[in-house]
């Protein structure tokens, strides 16, 4: 078998990025179906279940043999299905995987077929090579990450842990191993810890009445204020010892200045009121506040039939975080305590879907051969243990037991900025920087499956 050459791995990653899986309704049938194809005609049958036919899981395996078998399972882990992109803001259509020569376009391309791509190709590579693995190693594509994983990674660790090797010891994931420029400096973030989800509903209760008669008191004026309160207000802060971790390596580069302020910072009493001050780019601001504490983002309106008519009861659904340490009680009772001045008794939180915060160590062997594949790619670069805002598959396989990284290395130029692209418009990855992250891969895993 011959190793994947780089023109196989950009027409298979502008295959997945030309399959439209928007999550709602999902439809990861075929890509996941393209996955296979792919391993299939190398050589390794994969396994493909799910609880709906149209919206599959996959795992591929490669086995170690047995007599050189040291360690469990590596999984490594992507997701297919994509957020919903509004065409008429992209520069080339979102589906398109429009390949101008130095950057593939696409919902997707980040988050996160890249990855996907990337670990095919790095696979079969090294399997291409011969070489004789310390371990099982298991590719994981799985659906309805974006949604909450209610049919990827969630359903194959309540039904299939099997199929993941029952007890996996480590899982590469999203999200980390972009550039992050700061200064003239390059870091590089590895996630060991991601916030928690708690995604409510709060439902308020008002005088039902004909809309020709104005009433403050009304259901909906009543939600109004409140939404008002919940997007306006700072959460108590909650700094941990992970969010303490990643802000300190980032202010250790920056000075004496930024070393004093940074514990400032973790302070509840301080850290609220000094940050606007502390750090003067917005986008970087949020970023920071959002480790720092719970999030609330109000998101969805429900409730009224007619125009004409004032309901009893409207709801709001609510995207919260949850910050280490904390719990979806702890984040109803701050938002309580915020609305309640509005509300009175008149209110009430569902819960939607929830999933506590994860972490997991960095003093470990494959961290390290993180650390060292990074440094030989860009010995004046440094890895960073990170704290992300959002939720991966991750939160699932800790379950088993497995020890999660965001470790998708992605070189990046200073000019583009990789957070922007998440979720964003126009979405793409740099042709250079994925054929550079297909070779740190494929470098980490050589060694780290060989000692």
């Amino acid at each position: 078998m011959t190793a994947p050459t780089k023109i196989e791995a950009e027409q298979l990653l502008i295959d997945l990025l030309q399959i439209d899986t928007t999550n709602p309704p999902g439809n990861e049938k075929a890509a996941i179906d393209r996955i296979a194809a792919e391993f299939q005609k190398r050589g390794i049958e994969p396994t493909i279940v799910g609880e709906i036919e149209e919206r599959p899981n996959l795992v591929a395996k490669w086995e170690a043999d047995p007599s050189n078998r040291t360690g469990c399972p590596l999984i490594l882990s992507s997701h297919v299905d994509v957020v919903p992109a509004d065409e008429t803001r992209w520069e080339h259509p979102p589906f398109s995987g429009h390949n101008d020569g130095t950057y593939i376009w696409g919902r997707g391309a980040i988050d996160m077929k890249g990855f996907a791509a990337m670990g095919i190709v790095a696979l079969n590579t090294l399997r291409s090579e011969g070489i004789s693995i310390n371990r099982d190693v298991i590719f994981a594509a799985v659906s309805d990450e974006e949604a909450g994983t209610r049919y990827g990674s969630r359903w194959m660790v309540d039904e299939r842990p099997d199929l993941l090797g029952n007890d996996p010891e480590y899982v590469i994931n999203e999200v980390g191993g972009f550039t992050v420029h700061k200064k003239g400096k390059r870091f590089y973030p590895v996630q060991v810890a991601e916030k928690g989800v708690a995604w409510l509903r709060l439902t308020v209760t008002g005088k039902p009445g004909h809309s020709s008669l104005p009433a403050q008191d009304s259901s909906v004026a009543k939600l109004s204020r409140a939404i008002d309160r919940i997007a306006s207000t700072r959460l108590p802060w909650h700094p941990s010892e992970e969010a303490a971790n990643f802000l300190a390596a980032f202010a250790e580069e920056e000075g004496a200045v930024a070393k004093k302020l940074g514990p400032l910072l973790l302070k509840p009493g301080i850290g609220p009121k000094m940050i606007d001050a502390a750090i003067s780019d917005p986008a970087r601001r949020a970023s920071v506040e959002a480790i720092l504490r719970n999030t609330a983002n109000p998101t969805r309106l429900t409730g009224g039939k007619t125009i004409n008519s004032v309901p009893a009861e409207v709801s709001v659904d609510i995207d919260g975080r949850l910050a280490p340490g904390q719990t979806t009680q702890d984040l109803i009772r701050e938002l309580s305590e915020l609305v309640s001045p509005v509300l009175g008794d008149g209110f009430s939180f569902e819960i939607l879907h929830e999933s506590p915060p994860v972490s997991f160590s960095s003093d470990t062997p494959l961290f390290r051969s993180i650390e060292q594949a990074m440094n030989d790619f860009d010995p004046d670069g440094r890895v960073v243990p990170s704290l992300v805002p959002g939720f991966t598959d991750s939160c699932n396989y800790a379950r088993l037991g497995a020890t999660c990284y965001g470790f998708y290395p992605l070189p990046l130029a200073e000019d583009l900025d990789f957070a922007s692209m998440f979720h964003g418009d126009n979405e793409r990855i740099p042709v250079e920087g994925f054929h550079q992250g297909i070779e740190i891969l494929t470098n980490l895993l050589r060694k780290f499956l060989t000692t």
